[in-house]
């Protein structure tokens, strides 16, 4: 048999190489991140919610607080009567007026309006010379033929000149949506960084201080927590006014609580380990204890609870919002459009409903982002 096998040549470097590729800290948790396929679909909606807020409005024609009345309530989808020489659409508004619409279903000119029969129950307009009849006696409304009031061939038809709609002031609820999500993420991002920076202070000088200093510090942050934050955000704005900077700063003095008791739990957890008893030997400070050792290693829980605080910061943002303290007409958030379709929730359920799944994909978007972190930073979860 000697004949059949062949000896390799080895050597001590080829049985010390570690053949597995290495990575670092980062990779490892990219590496885990990126196998977790509800943690990379929330990133990459996020990153399209970003670009939606931050970009989309230098490629829409509308402002926020543009106004139109002749297209009060428009819907995403309308449904339309065939124009009487067919060329193109007429849609009836809110307001009992006919609106011509494309072929294309972009909106046009609003119809003249020549004459009333009360008797027939109809109102007459002038279609391009023609004349139409808007018939009203009876729901659902219809435009028929003068003569006979028959009515025209019906269809529904997508709204291209306002994709989404618009609200009960004309104005084009997509390019809202887009301010409004930006409001948003800027408020919850501000608020979250100032309360990371606040929390990580306040947290880790508690947790490794310990005795009566820890419990002074932790009575401070049991009797913020208890303060309703309703209640707390109209105090603010009662000292600084209603606005974006009210909320921004409610949001920032509040919020930090958790994050200050996830840091203390982590520092308490963490301060007597052998590597900060050796930093102790070696007489390293206060300061560079913390900020260089205990920190640096209680980071991963203070990432996945950053991102849990960024949905509720959003939600608590469009909950203001929505009571009508958040920000002030014609500024747009998430909260403020919800609160302005309330009003018309039973004939324009949309005006809601749009602002309503914006606010559920952040949430959703965050909160898988935040589930990956947790799962990429455990390393008891490490194979």
């Amino acid at each position: 048999m000697d004949n059949k096998w062949e000896l390799l040549e080895t050597s001590n470097e080829d049985r010390e190489k570690i053949w597995k590729k290495n990575r670092t800290f980062a990779g490892d948790v990219w590496f885990r991140f990126s196998h977790k396929p509800t943690a990379i679909a929330g990133l990459l909606l996020i990153v399209v919610l970003l670009v939606f807020a931050f970009a989309g409005p230098l490629f829409t024609k509308y402002s926020y607080s543009d106004q139109n009345l002749e297209v009060v309530s428009i819907p995403p989808v309308m449904h339309v009567y065939e124009a009487p020489d067919g060329e193109g659409y007429l849609y009836i508004n809110q307001q009992l007026q006919v609106l011509q619409v494309n072929a294309d279903g972009t909106l046009d000119v609003q119809l003249t309006k020549v004459r009333d029969d009360w008797d027939a129950g109809i109102t007459i307009f002038d279609c391009r010379g023609t004349e139409v009849a808007l018939y009203y006696l009876e729901e659902p409304y219809k435009i028929c033929d003068p003569e006979t009031l028959e009515p025209y061939p019906a269809a529904n038809v997508r709204n291209a000149s306002y994709l989404f709609g618009t609200d009960s002031l004309g104005r084009d609820i997509l390019t809202r949506l887009m301010y409004g999500t930006r409001v948003s993420l800027l408020v919850a991002f501000i608020a979250v960084l100032v309360n990371m920076v606040i929390g990580i202070i306040f947290g880790g000088i508690s947790g490794y201080a310990g005795g009566m200093v820890d419990t002074v510090m932790m009575r401070i942050v049991d009797i913020i927590s208890t303060i309703p934050l309703t209640l707390y955000v109209i105090l603010i704005m009662v000292l600084l006014g209603t606005g974006l900077q009210s909320i921004i700063v409610a949001l920032g003095t509040t919020y930090w609580v958790d994050m200050a008791r996830v840091v203390r739990g982590q520092v308490l957890s963490l301060k007597n380990q052998e590597f900060v008893l050796a930093a102790k030997t070696i007489g390293s400070s206060t300061k560079t204890i913390l900020t260089e050792h205990l920190i640096p290693n209680a980071m991963g829980s203070i990432l996945v609870t950053v991102t849990m605080l960024i949905p509720s910061a959003i939600f608590m943002e469009a909950f203001l919002g929505y009571l009508g303290i958040g920000l002030q007409p014609p500024l747009a958030s998430l909260g403020t459009m919800c609160n302005d379709a309330t009003a018309n929730l039973r004939t324009a359920p949309y005006q809601l409903f749009v602002p309503a799944a914006m606010i559920c994909l952040i949430m959703f978007g965050f909160n898988f982002i935040g589930d990956g972190l947790r799962d990429a930073l455990d390393p008891k979860l490490k194979k």
